[in-house]
């Protein structure tokens, strides 16, 4: 699957049985549409195991959740109490807020109906009877073809009461989110579905022993929810086979910033990052040399050209110093200020914080202003160490991740285009902004 902003220019990704349906510029709204492309054979054959079991299954697929973590769906799974006699629930986080991530984004709009296969079948295997999807609020047009979507699915017996005459049943409903980035964190978009501000809570207890509304509740993302159907309909072992040992299974790759064609990719698990960027996203705009790569999302730390030739898996990734995350790869060529973009990514988290946290929130307005200083021309002998200073009395300190995810982008930068930070400081200036 491809979605590319250059329709002049289509690109030709991997092909496969695993890859999604929709073609470039296509759009699958309608339940019939769906249903003759083979849609909804997974959760009929679900429905006819047991739960247990399409949880082994998950398990055994190695499917590790794609919102940024990277945890074992399955795994999670069976982290539910067995013996909790409370109602259990499935939420799903659909608040895409990473700035460069725009994968879900893509389900929620075109092709929505993979997603609601993978509720439907997460939610019998957990034993859950009713399900949120957590829509970000912004997402005004996602909402509604979503909740179309479901419309469609209640009409034709796939959800409410004794789905497909199974004997079980689901209710599902659409949640907009508040408006804030720190909702995308799973213990604050709870909160705020419950009504009460997003602000992330302590825990333990995890969600899996006391989630929603007091409730053993499970949290997956998007397309880790439209990943279990391909489980289902091809099996365990040949998703595993589509990515690498312990991380099964295809990726939907992100790529935008100074690319001939920014949009989604849908590769294997553990595709190398150099073939994303010059294969599929056409390589850079007028062929310039690569500066730097934002390989997950803005909080995962920038790799530079000469650290490309990575495989885009979660421990490839790791091992090199940064993190899959989204897989939102951020390309900028040579002439670009890093200085200028580490200060972009500061003032968003600094703005996004939710001022719960000391450390964030007093942590993530001195990294803004510090970068900012340097970048006008204000900066003085030192601010690179205070940032890494700072930086790093944020980082591990916080309730949610908010803190890490302000801390590693200026700890990353800093260290690798020091002497970007110290020429700024020495000439009292941008020089990329004065020739």
């Amino acid at each position: 699957m491809s979605e590319n902003a250059d329709r002049s220019a289509p690109p030709t990704p991997p092909t496969g049985p695993f890859l999604l349906r929709c073609r470039p510029g296509e759009a699958i709204l309608r339940l019939d549409d769906h249903l003759t492309r083979g849609g909804f054979e997974p959760v009929r054959k679900a429905l006819a195991m047991d739960p247990d079991a399409v949880t082994d299954e998950v398990k055994r697929a190695s499917l590790r959740g794609r919102g940024g973590a990277g945890f074992p769906a399955g795994v999670k799974w069976g982290f539910l109490p067995k013996d909790n006699p409370k109602p259990r629930y499935l939420v799903v986080n659909a608040d895409e807020g990473e700035p460069g991530t725009f994968k879900d984004r893509y389900f929620l709009e075109r092709d929505p109906f993979p997603l609601l296969e993978g509720v439907i079948i997460a939610s019998y295997a957990i034993r859950a009877n009713v399900s949120y999807i957590y829509i970000r609020g912004e997402f005004v047009k996602q909402i509604r073809v979503v909740e179309d979507a479901i419309r469609q699915l209640y009409d034709r017996g796939f959800l409410g009461r004794n789905v497909l005459g199974t004997g079980y049943s689901l209710d599902v409903y659409v949640h907009p989110g508040a408006g804030a980035y720190v909702c995308g964190e799973e213990s604050a978009l709870l909160e705020s579905i419950e009504g009460k501000p997003g602000r992330p809570r302590n825990r333990p207890p995890f969600p899996a022993q006391v989630g929603l509304f007091g409730c053993p509740t499970i949290i997956n993302n998007v397309e880790t929810m439209a990943c279990v159907p391909l489980v289902l309909r091809h099996g365990a072992d040949a998703f595993l086979k589509m990515g690498v040992p312990g991380d099964g299974g295809p990726k939907i790759y992100c790529v935008s910033g100074h690319v001939k064609r920014p949009g989604l990719y849908e590769a294997p698990m553990g595709t190398n990052l150099k073939r994303i960027i010059f294969e599929f996203a056409g390589g850079t705009l007028d062929d310039r040399p690569i500066l730097g790569v934002i390989p997950g999302g803005s909080s995962t730390p920038v790799l530079t050209a000469d650290e490309l030739d990575v495989a885009m898996d979660f421990n490839s990734m790791r091992a090199k110093g940064s993190m899959l995350g989204s897989a939102a790869t951020v390309v900028f060529t040579e002439g670009t200020c890093p200085v200028a973009v580490l200060l972009r990514i500061s003032r968003f988290y600094a703005h996004e914080s939710c001022g719960q946290c000391t450390p964030c929130r007093e942590g993530t307005g001195w990294l803004e202003r510090v970068v900012e200083s340097i970048e006008h021309g204000n900066g003085r002998p030192g601010d690179c160490d205070l940032l890494l200073s700072a930086a790093g009395q944020i980082q591990g300190n916080t309730i949610c991740a908010l803190g890490d995810a302000a801390a590693m982008p200026v700890q990353s930068f800093v260290t690798k285009f020091r002497a970007d930070f110290e020429r700024h400081i020495a000439e009292g200036r941008c020089p990329h902004a004065h020739g």
